[in-house]
């Protein structure tokens, strides 16, 4: 069975060999605000998270698949830092903390997937993708946040039993973190 890859359309605007599509936030930045309420990347990345994780190969289709990496990703490290949260309120400040930490993006040489990544043309363009990123990153921790800790306010293992996966053997963290 292959895995699932973004049904999203090649976008307007590219960085690199990443999109950069529009999504449903309350987070100031760069990104293009989705007006509609219909499904925006993250959400599409949320629901195919537990299929996709089991793969160590993806076949990457278009830049869209590339952003869906990266999210994929990112719910990773956000599930290995939500192991340790007890409440919903710990978790939402940890998973603001970890967003807004230093991360590095395509071109970066700790990050991972520079093999599948080309880094931005000029300075201008890093400082979009870092921002854009930074965005997304915080409101993809917001929506963990819900989906783990839901209306109970406790973790659910369902989400919590993911954090050790690999997907694609990478982690956007180095290793021992």
């Amino acid at each position: 069975m292959p895995a699932y890859h973004s049904s999203f359309p090649a976008p307007k605007k590219v960085i690199g060999n990443t999109a950069i599509l529009p999504f449903k936030t309350s987070f100031r930045g760069p990104a293009p605000q989705q007006l509609s309420t219909d499904q925006d990347i993250i959400d599409e990345a949320l629901y195919y998270f537990k299929a996709n994780v089991f793969f160590r190969t993806y076949e990457i289709k278009s830049e869209v698949d590339r952003l869906l990496i990266y999210i994929t990703l990112y719910i990773t490290e956000c599930l290995k830092k939500l192991q340790k949260c007890s409440n919903k309120s710990q978790a939402q400040n940890e998973m603001y903390t970890l967003a807004i930490s230093r991360f590095d993006i395509p071109g970066d040489a700790g990050f991972p997937l520079n093999s599948v990544y080309s880094k931005p043309n000029d300075g201008k363009e890093v400082d979009f993708l870092k921002a854009y990123l930074t965005q997304l990153r915080q409101e993809i921790g917001l929506r963990v946040c819900e989906k783990v800790f839901g209306e109970s306010g406790k973790p659910s293992k369902w989400w919590l039993c993911f954090a050790k996966k690999k997907f694609m053997d990478k982690s956007l963290s180095g290793p021992g973190q």
